[in-house]
């Protein structure tokens, strides 16, 4: 391994083992049993998520669909149950692919989402209910968007450019990628997955996209463990769908690592982006109605330092 492989796997593995300390403490003290459903919902989410499709969008619209928890807690429930599977994904592709990447474009894509979302964890919690639902429905039009340009890229439909085979980018390009990665960050905290919009991004620049798979890996896991010491502590999120995200995930994860490179994963895409459809339209209706009728409580209570 690189010495820069070293570098961000030492950070993501020792935030990790806080993180699952913290949890597994919360859980015990709640006596968070997960269910049979979010067990399953886990590890249908963490198989389609480790083939790139992302997971923040599809287990948001079971959540919704189902009405599991409330639609405040989705955001943090999601980040801080998916963190596992995503720490899981990151160890596989950095080992397997990391290499290969530019290492400056590969470390400071990890870095700059990694800040956006400790800078985003607090701001969400201060956020009104509406306006969550509002960020979240249209984080979650811009991913069907996403799924649907990479789809066709995939399929040689060339409305948008396809996807190129380079292992780095110039500058210029590699500055506004790890901007842009800043941004995927504090979107994190609002249930706004990294995965899709780095894929595309990166690809659109002419990156192989099999190698956007080590940023956005590394970038989500190192990200969600951190973040979500905080947002365990706060107590605002649903424990028995965090439980069984987390557990149900993880063995699907590794099912689904070695299949990246070679299973074609195109038409699973055109289903998800049905259901990234239906859970923004579901989530702008409610943020419609609730800032309309003026029923806009605070998203969660403050975070506590």
């Amino acid at each position: 391994m690189s010495s820069m492989l070293i570098a961000l796997l030492v950070p993501i593995i020792l935030a990790t083992l806080v993180f699952t300390a913290v949890l597994l403490r919360a859980a015990l003290a709640g006596r968070a049993w997960p269910t049979m459903e979010t067990l399953g919902l886990g590890a249908v989410v963490g198989f389609f998520d480790t083939l790139g499709i992302g997971s923040f969008a599809p287990t948001t619209a079971w959540l919704k669909f189902r009405k599991l928890t409330s639609d405040r807690l989705i955001p943090p429930t999601i980040l801080v149950g998916l963190t596992a599977g995503a720490v899981v994904e990151s160890i596989i592709f950095l080992l397997q692919l990391g290499v290969k990447v530019d290492p400056v474009l590969l470390a400071g894509c990890i870095i700059a989402c990694t800040t956006g979302g400790l800078i985003g964890a607090p701001l969400v919690h201060k956020t009104r209910v509406w306006v969550v639902q509002l960020v979240v429905a249209i984080g979650l039009t811009l991913a069907a968007i996403a799924y649907g340009l990479d789809a066709l890229a995939a399929e040689n439909i060339r409305l948008i450019p396809g996807s190129g085979t380079a292992t780095s980018l110039p500058l210029t390009l590699t500055i506004v990628a790890i901007v842009a990665n800043f941004g995927f960050g504090v979107l994190l905290n609002y249930g706004v997955g990294n995965y899709a919009p780095t894929l595309v991004f990166l690809s659109l620049m002419g990156m192989d996209p099999h190698l956007s798979f080590p940023i956005m890996a590394g970038a989500a896991a190192l990200m969600g463990a951190t973040s979500s010491i905080r947002h365990v502590n706060t107590g605002n999120l649903d424990l028995r769908v965090v439980m069984g995200l987390t557990i149900g995930g993880i063995p699907a994860v590794f099912l689904a690592a070695y299949l990246v490179i070679k299973l074609p994963i195109e038409y699973l895409r055109w289903g998800v982006i049905v259901v990234v459809i239906y859970a923004a339209a579901v989530m702008g209706h409610a943020a419609w109605h609730g800032r309309k009728m003026h029923h806009a409580e605070g998203g969660t209570a403050p975070i506590f330092e």
